[in-house]
């Protein structure tokens, strides 16, 4: 049988049994170590309702709270919802990491400067 992938789409190393996590899109069980995961950071509230609470802000100190909150998809969800691509044969063998983008404080990219 040909193998796809040197690691089977799985972490799962040496181990002979995983715990199941529930994927946060569509419910399905799925292995922890196969299971695509994101932490995401969010405003609690959007962009201009966060403008009129600075203004009407009690404490010049306040921040507004953030929602931190880890998904995890399976394979399928991952895919609709392109959060993992789908990858060539020659594409798939490349294993490191892609690029990070750098960001400032307000979330924008932060290109390299030339000298």
């Amino acid at each position: 049988m040909p193998k796809k992938r040197r690691n089977q789409g799985r972490n799962k190393n040496n181990r002979g049994h995983v715990k199941v996590i529930v994927c946060s899109n569509c419910g399905r069980r799925c292995p922890k170590d196969k299971a695509v995961k994101r932490f995401t950071i969010k405003d609690i509230v959007d962009a201009s309702s966060k403008k009129d609470l600075e203004e009407q802000r009690a404490f010049d100190q306040y921040v507004v709270p953030k929602l931190y909150i880890k998904m995890q998809y399976c394979i399928s969800c991952a895919i609709h919802s392109r959060i993992v691509k789908v990858r060539s044969v020659e594409d798939r063998r490349i294993r490191a990491p892609p690029q990070r983008v750098k960001r400032d404080a307000a979330g924008r990219p932060v290109e390299k400067k030339e000298e």
